[in-house]
């Protein structure tokens, strides 16, 4: 756990550094203990449960047995960790930490042995400060290291993360490493994880200090906060290796606030970035979804291949991204991401993931788990926020596999980025198109179009081939047509394409029946066509204050309260179908006072893809700035709240008062 926003006392730094001895950094050892020798896997409540009441002993029991029974032990978890708010707010007579008895009625040791009983391990939470991160104040372990440590020890603890919250302006390697001494000095085998946030760059000084260091600040359930933590961990992958490994905080996949395209992306970042995998959701209540991705051994493999070199970019433009992690028995990972709101087609060859020049390569695509051979090129159309991996290979039966054939849909959207529209009871025009990357032809080729039932779907170009040879393409235009029934929502429309030897390709693309445009009124009444968020969810009537959903305050700006609008945060977007009924949008824009006095944001108003007003940077020092929008005959209209330049922490933005004019 950390607060998002953190605030350190200054000024006491010497004398407390002095009055509890905390050692200088040229007293480092080497931990070579042999510990996390590839990335650290297992579980920590604190993403979903922060320090509600359902964080206790059997929820703690229950993740044990779920590793056990859904295989999660078997595909290489084994750290079942606390975070915060497990000990009283105050030490005991003897000065240790004392748990508190609602929560593990049987005290800690009870639950480590619980734990160890399964064959797994067992981890806990402190702070390098005077208390813990949480607002109830608990106690943390600057000046008492070394009892703390002893205490952790005789619970059987295997892992142990270190906060920095109250840290008292002390320097930062003086207080982990004071930490990593006496757990040294305990005789116990403990993987120490330095939760420093990247403040004081760690990656530099910390490979002798901790097993893995925090690399960002906290992630929250948002595709937003997700993106920007693996940008700033991906940039780092020199300094990460076995036992010293760069950390991007724990995963968020079927925590229920990105969509499982954006989990898988999630999940397969962090296994290319060789980050350690802890699951950060309550798996008593995951979906199957959820097991899926978080079982997937094959990308798991990825992440723990014991070479250990974390991947990183080799080549990024607009967006889309190609990672190349090297492993130990001479085969390339290959992630293709697209950060995009558009889907995008992204390649690269066997010559660029650096493979020595061959007739064919075995592709092995790690989510679809299907072998494939290519000429040398790698590719895949990907959809916004999507992935595609890929384990590629010098394998001298490459022509034993099916040529790998790439299958993809596309429709026209409103502006570039937009969501794909299907209008019930209107023409819809869809592309498909089937491509040959392999070395050897595709013959008889097929392509097919499903839709949903009752939707029709006719070719208006042919849609097949006799062959395929290396480099060609099919390419077929579909009139596609929803009913005047069709019900607002997602839907799928998937190009199937089937080909000799013995292949099979293909892709779908989402898209969406849009809710009626609004009527006049305030547009927080009305449903949105979608959200994106930098912190928690966008709120409705309410400040975006933390990272559950409900959990805002009154909408306020410089005192003022607001009854309707939106609570939202940047970098955060609201769109709305308004199919060209509409003319005008009002609004009182500013930043909440619940942040005051840090945070800034620029607020745009967008319609379709033309930006209509905008209000300048705006901080919580400044009242409300009022703004008016002529979107007349708009299909799509946006509500962004942009970074205001000084970074996006505490940009808690409101859209207030926020009126449609509709006919």
């Amino acid at each position: 756990m950390t607060l998002k926003r953190v605030t350190v006392a200054a000024g006491v730094g010497l004398l407390l550094a002095a009055c509890v001895g905390i050692p200088q950094a040229s007293a480092a050892v080497t931990p070579g203990d042999g510990l996390a020798l590839t990335p650290p896997m297992g579980f920590n409540n604190w993403n979903s449960t922060h320090c509600r009441a359902e964080f206790n002993e059997a929820m703690i029991k229950g993740i044990a047995d779920i590793f056990v029974s859904k295989g999660l032990k078997d595909a290489g978890y084994q750290y079942v960790n606390l975070d915060d708010c497990w000990a009283l707010p105050q030490r005991g007579p003897d000065g240790n930490l004392v748990p508190d008895p609602v929560r593990f009625p049987n005290g800690i040791k009870h639950v480590a042995d619980y734990v160890h009983s399964k064959g797994l391990k067992f981890g806990i939470y402190t702070s390098a400060g005077t208390m813990t991160c949480n607002e109830n104040g608990f106690p943390g372990s600057l000046g008492y290291e070394q009892q703390d440590a002893d205490l952790f020890a005789s619970y059987g603890v295997d892992y142990l993360k270190y906060d920095n919250c109250n840290n008292q302006g002390v320097d930062a390697k003086q207080r982990y490493i004071a930490m990593r001494d006496a757990l040294a000095k305990t005789g116990r085998k403990i993987l120490y994880s330095i939760c420093e946030w990247g403040e004081n760059k760690p990656w530099e000084w910390a490979a002798d200090v901790g097993h893995m260091w925090r690399t960002t600040y906290d992630i929250s359930d948002s595709y937003s906060s997700m993106l920007g933590i693996a940008k700033q961990n991906w940039a780092l992958a020199e300094h990460a290796g076995p036992g010293r490994w760069n950390d991007p905080d724990m995963l968020e996949v079927g925590n229920g606030g990105m969509s499982g395209i954006e989990y898988r992306s999630h999940f397969s970042l962090w296994a290319i970035m060789a980050a350690p995998l802890l699951i950060g959701s309550d798996l008593r209540k995951a979906t199957p979804e959820t097991f899926e991705i978080l079982n997937n051994r094959e990308v798991i493999a990825v992440d723990q291949d014991p070479l250990g070199v974390q991947g990183k970019p080799i080549k990024s433009a607009n967006g889309l991204h190609v990672f190349v992690k090297p492993l130990r028995n001479g085969d390339k990972a290959v992630l293709l991401f697209n950060e995009g709101e558009q889907q995008s087609r992204i390649s690269t060859s066997a010559a660029e993931i650096g493979l020595p020049r061959a007739a064919g390569y075995k592709v092995r695509d790690l989510w679809e788990r299907t072998d494939r051979h290519t000429a040398g090129e790698i590719s895949a159309t990907v959809p916004p926020h999507g992935s595609a991996m890929f384990r590629v290979s010098m394998d001298p039966r490459w022509a034993a596999y099916p040529s790998f054939v790439e299958a993809s849909v596309d429709t026209a959207t409103v502006y570039p980025g937009a969501l794909p529209l299907v209008r019930p009871g209107h023409d819809t025009t869809v592309t498909t198109a089937v491509a040959n990357n392999g070395r050897l032809p595709a013959v008889q080729v097929d392509a097919s179009l499903a839709a949903p039932a009752g939707w029709s779907v006719q070719a208006g170009s042919p849609s097949s081939r006799l062959v395929l040879r290396t480099g060609q393409s099919l390419s077929t235009k579909w009139t596609v047509k929803a009913p005047a029934s069709a019900k607002p929502g997602s839907y799928s429309l998937q190009v199937n394409a089937k080909y000799q030897p013995g292949g099979t390709a293909s892709y779908a693309l989402q898209v969406v029946v849009p809710q009626p445009a609004p009527r006049t009124g305030f547009l927080s009444d009305f449903p949105w066509l979608r959200t994106t968020n930098g912190w928690g969810p966008v709120e409705i009537d309410k400040s975006n204050h933390e990272a559950q959903g409900g959990d805002g305050n009154p909408i306020t700006i410089q005192g003022v309260r607001y009854e309707k609008g939106f609570g939202a945060h940047s970098p955060g977007v609201i769109e709305y179908y308004v199919d060209g009924k509409c003319t005008s949008v009002t609004t009182d824009v500013g930043m909440d006072d619940e942040q005051d006095p840090k945070g800034s944001a620029n607020f745009e108003i967008w319609a379709d893809g033309r930006k209509v007003t905008e209000s300048g940077v705006l901080t919580n020092l400044m009242p409300a700035k009022s703004l008016s929008a002529d979107i007349t005959g708009a299909i799509l209209v946006r509500l962004i709240a942009a970074d205001g330049g000084d970074g996006n922490s505490n940009d808690h933005a409101d859209w207030a008062d926020t009126r449609i004019t509709c006919s």
